[in-house]
């Protein structure tokens, strides 16, 4: 299956869960499923898919000596980062039209264009910092449109993490160790009308 098709798919079954009923205020729904569980369910398939490409793909193939990853992969012989992995992932499904969006946010980023870019962002950064274990959930409004978004903690799952976030430069960081916060991933998904 072409990468477009399984995107195409995937933008079916996210307008389907994105344009039911509603539900209450408190826990608002896509048709019969709660908002709060679709974005459980797709941060459940966006991290799986990071950590598979972090420790299955870019580790093994580092640690062999196959090839490293960088952040300059396009002009050089290298995989992408992890990070860039999820942010062209996330390019790739706007393709389909969906309205979901998601990215990758920090209080210490080393890209300025992953730090806070409202106060409930700033706000569930802090509390997924204080509680990994436990997203922050809530609806925003932006542009006069209202969503219901979501942020999980992000793991160092591999050294590779750790030693990446370490070494930049730019990182404003540089003690982290295997399974602290780097940051998060921000699930923006339409709130049905």
């Amino acid at each position: 299956m072409s990468i477009k098709k399984g995107l195409a798919g995937m933008g079916v079954a996210l307008a389907l869960f994105g344009m039911g009923g509603t539900g209450s205020a408190d826990t608002p729904s896509a048709g019969s499923v709660p908002l709060e569980t679709v974005v459980d369910y797709l941060h459940s398939v966006l991290e799986a898919d990071r950590t598979f490409y972090t420790v299955h793909v870019v580790e093994r193939m580092q640690r062999r000596g196959v090839i490293e990853s960088s952040e300059k992969w396009r002009e050089v012989s290298a995989l992408p980062l992890p990070a860039q992995f999820f942010q062209e992932a996330s390019s790739l499904a706007t393709l389909t039209g969906s309205s979901v969006r998601y990215r990758l946010i920090s209080l210490n980023p080393i890209s300025k264009q992953n730090g806070p870019h409202s106060d409930f962002e700033r706000k569930a950064l802090e509390a997924v910092m204080a509680h990994p274990d436990q997203p922050y959930k809530g609806p925003v409004t932006e542009g006069g449109a209202r969503y219901f978004q979501a942020v999980y903690a992000d793991l160092a799952v591999s050294p590779v993490c750790v030693s990446c976030h370490n070494a930049d430069p730019r990182s404003q960081k540089r003690d982290y160790k295997l399974r602290d916060v780097l940051g998060a991933v921000l699930i923006s998904i339409p709130m049905p009308e």
